[in-house]
């Protein structure tokens, strides 16, 4: 908080914003694979919400505090509640920040982890430096959509990217398409729902898509009941079970991608800890992949797999 905002909510707001400061230092228990959120952006987040605004963490560190009322400083104090008690920071502001774009979020779908900008940045390339270098536009297809992010990441970098989404959960397809017409990209990206590819398999989408992307499930099932209880009590187990060894989906995309690429066409991945090495192997035993690669996140560890058909 800074001199300004001190000011504006006044000595009242000050003592009520370092006091629960300070027991969301002392209580809360953020997680690695949401390092956007701390004590003071959660509180931020959670002030403005108490105030009627929806913002993502990212958002709330952005935009300038407000005075509450008594009635908006109550809401905070039991926002405050319901985040230490494990409810994620996302599911009560009902937003996240993604590739720039801040998004529906809710229990429908996974949060949009910052892990998985690396794949949305992959594929962003990709469309950029292989494909509208010599077509005027991009077909693109992804499945596991979950909210949307990546799908709305490719559609969102290009007016000439046209986008279709999948997911096998109803639920997660309806909060996927709210988000297409929260960021305005009604024109540029249409969802589904089924089992992966199977609801593009008609022959309009047969050896046409540019890219297709996949962030699956990777997380094997018996490791599931380990994972923090604010992720597995409160996200769908749809989005992390991935079967006995945690590559059924991955290999069920690898097989069944090449009906919908073109030639020259692009599939791109994200992948478990330590899945990238093997899960390369396979694509390259597979008949039809060639150029394939692994994109490292910051502690150098394979999280993307990109490849290219034909």
């Amino acid at each position: 908080m800074n001199a300004v905002e001190a000011q504006r909510i006044g000595a009242e707001g000050v003592t009520l914003y370092q006091g629960l400061q300070s027991r969301l230092q002392q209580l809360l228990q953020t997680l690695p694979d949401k390092p956007e959120e701390t004590a003071e952006s959660a509180l931020r987040c959670l002030w403005h919400l108490a105030a009627g605004v929806h913002l993502s963490p990212d958002a709330a560190m952005e935009a300038p505090l407000v005075p509450l009322d008594a009635q908006n400083q109550r809401s905070l104090e039991r926002l405050v509640d319901q985040r230490v008690s494990g409810i994620p920071l996302a599911h009560l502001s009902g937003r996240q920040r993604f590739m720039g774009m801040e998004m529906l979020a809710s229990s429908q779908a996974l949060i949009p982890r910052r892990e998985t900008e690396l794949l949305a940045r992959a594929a962003i390339d990709v469309i950029r430096d292989h494909v509208l270098t010599t077509r005027d536009h991009a077909t693109v297809i992804d499945v596991c959509t979950g909210c949307g992010n990546v799908a709305l990441a490719m559609a969102n970098s290009d007016a000439r990217v046209r986008a279709y989404a999948a997911d096998l959960s109803p639920e997660a397809v309806e909060l996927a398409q709210r988000n297409v017409v929260h960021l305005g990209l009604v024109d540029r990206v249409e969802t589904r729902v089924g089992d992966l590819l199977q609801p593009f398999d008609e022959p309009r989408f047969h050896h046409v898509a540019d890219v297709v992307t996949c962030n699956p499930p990777y997380i094997s099932s018996k490791k599931l009941e380990q994972m923090p209880s604010e992720i597995i009590s409160f996200e769908p187990r749809l989005a992390f079970d991935g079967g006995a060894l945690g590559v059924k989906i991955l290999q069920r995309t690898i097989r069944e991608a090449p009906q919908f690429l073109r030639a020259g066409g692009w599939l791109l991945f994200e992948v478990g800890l330590g899945q990238g090495p093997a899960v390369m192997q396979r694509l390259a035993s597979t008949n039809g992949y060639s150029e394939i690669r692994g994109v490292a996140d910051a502690e150098s560890q394979i999280r993307v797999v990109v490849a290219r058909f034909g």
